[in-house]
């Protein structure tokens, strides 16, 4: 049996990104969300998804926003106003060959975020792991809360070809760079990863659907193409597809040991 798991990251990000994951989960194929415990619409975006049967990971946010720990505690992290540090900081930083995250301040907010995550949620993240953010140390400090938690760690890795341990299931994970294309297509990004499962494998496909406001196109490169997501993932004709597929099975975190 060939396995499919379509995750949709940044819960919390803003209100129009809220919306668009609600209607993935609501009218589409999403079973699996990312939670930014730090971010003021966390909460809302959570009571919107009140009594769906989904996953709900800690999708753990060190560039965007307002720490949920102390921010004089963390001074890696954050900037001169006391705000994460940009995700547009993180990638120059790996351009320039540095890590500038000290690892005992990586360790205190993702412990912040968690025990925040524990508040509004009720229950332990269904899968844990990190807002795409180039660095060793946080991945390190991103795998040691886990193990201190004995979390269902999703190990992050930008190439499809290599697979990396969620749990301890190995599984590839794909996310196709959206940041440049203007011809992304995202049904098609989909069903040709679907095709590209081998037998017994399992695959994550990482997306982030949403809408689009004010505070999404002044905070992230991401735009447009979070909204050809969600038209793919609510497509009746996406749906039919992957459900025609022999072998095929659409799956959730809370499916992978």
């Amino acid at each position: 049996m060939k396995r499919l798991l379509l995750r949709a990251d940044d819960l919390g990000y803003s209100y129009a990104v809220n919306l668009g994951i609600v209607r993935s989960v609501k009218e589409g194929l999403i079973r699996s969300v990312g939670l930014m415990p730090n971010m003021p619409e966390a909460a809302r975006g959570l009571s919107w998804l009140e009594g769906e049967d989904i996953a709900i990971g800690q999708h753990t946010n060190v560039c965007l926003g307002t720490p949920c720990s102390d921010p004089a505690t963390i001074p890696s992290l954050v900037d001169e106003e006391g705000q994460l540090k940009s995700s547009r900081t993180y990638r120059q930083s790996f351009k320039d060959g540095i890590d500038f995250v000290d690892y005992d301040d990586a360790v205190r907010e993702i412990e912040a975020q968690h025990q925040h995550f524990l508040e509004l949620v009720g229950h332990e993240p269904d899968y844990f792991e990190a807002h795409a953010v180039m660095s060793e140390t946080l991945n390190r400090a991103i795998s040691d809360v886990a193990a201190a938690h004995h979390l269902r760690e999703q190990k992050a890795s930008f190439d499809p070809s290599k697979k990396v341990l969620c749990g301890t299931t190995e599984v590839r994970m794909c996310c196709e760079d959206t940041l440049k294309p203007e011809d992304y297509h995202p049904a098609d990004f989909i069903r040709r990863t679907a095709e590209s499962i081998e037998e017994d494998g399992t695959t994550v496909v990482v997306l982030h659907p949403g809408y689009l406001d004010a505070y999404i196109l002044g905070h992230s490169s991401l735009t447009t193409n979070r909204t050809k997501e969600v038209d793919a993932l609510i497509d009746p004709e996406l749906r039919s597809w992957l459900e025609a597929q022999p072998d095929l099975q659409l799956i959730d975190y809370r499916d992978i040991a």
